[in-house]
């Protein structure tokens, strides 16, 4: 069955070309794919240093207008980086990704070839239907491998007991482990073009190939 997601109206006014990519499927997690690592080490590094090289990590496509698109919001994007342009920026001195298993593996690997930023969510604790909103003041939770963060401000999706992941750095809540079955992966997009339909074609390939996904359904929320 399809998951239920929306974009809140108030984030549709500030910024008008927000939309959803959704890749919804059942999977077994795995610690690691070489096969990923090769190609991503083989074929995505070279082509993003030469875009750093090019344009510098800021004005990458897609990375450029998620930019833009946190400051309508009222967020500094230097203070809270898009999770795009921080794994680029990691590329690009050098320091490597961090290798956590295969679903967030691909996750980061479509995040860097398309300068979107991408979460991927364990449904099995996930409650009800989702909403993409920007964060509500004084709004928090406890982050991935960190404190709480602040999402006030950020783009933020929420289900029915609050916000659970955000563009920048996902909660601890929904992260995903290699207990979780069921995954919702989505792609955000702040862009006017037609990136996103791109990714989720090669996202769903992806996913299918190194992460073993299965019934994988896609679709776009607008």
């Amino acid at each position: 069955m399809k998951v239920e997601l929306i974009i809140d109206e108030a984030m549709k006014q500030k910024w008008q070309y927000t939309r959803v990519g959704c890749l919804h499927y059942q999977v077994e997690v795995k610690p690691k794919n070489e096969e990923m690592w090769s190609y991503l080490k083989k074929n995505i590094y070279k082509r993003v240093k030469d875009d750093i090289f090019d344009y510098g990590s800021q004005e990458i496509r897609n990375i450029k207008e998620s930019r833009q698109a946190y400051k309508a919001f009222g967020k500094d994007p230097n203070r809270y980086r898009v999770s795009s342009e921080a794994l680029v920026r990691r590329i690009g001195q050098r320091k490597g990704l961090y290798m956590v298993n295969t679903v967030v593996d691909v996750n980061n690997l479509i995040s860097i070839e398309s300068g979107f930023s991408v979460g991927s969510y364990d449904m099995e604790n996930v409650t009800g239907s989702l909403t993409f909103r920007i964060g509500r003041k004084g709004e928090t939770y406890k982050g991935i491998g960190k404190d709480e963060v602040k999402i006030e401000f950020l783009p933020v999706i929420a289900d029915e007991k609050g916000a659970l992941g955000s563009s920048t750095s996902d909660s601890e809540r929904a992260m995903i482990t290699e207990s979780a079955k069921e995954v919702l992966t989505l792609i955000y997009s702040f862009s006017d073009n037609t990136d996103l339909e791109q990714a989720l074609k090669y996202g769903k390939e992806y996913l299918e190939k190194y992460a073993g996904a299965r019934a994988l359904e896609s679709w776009i929320v607008k």
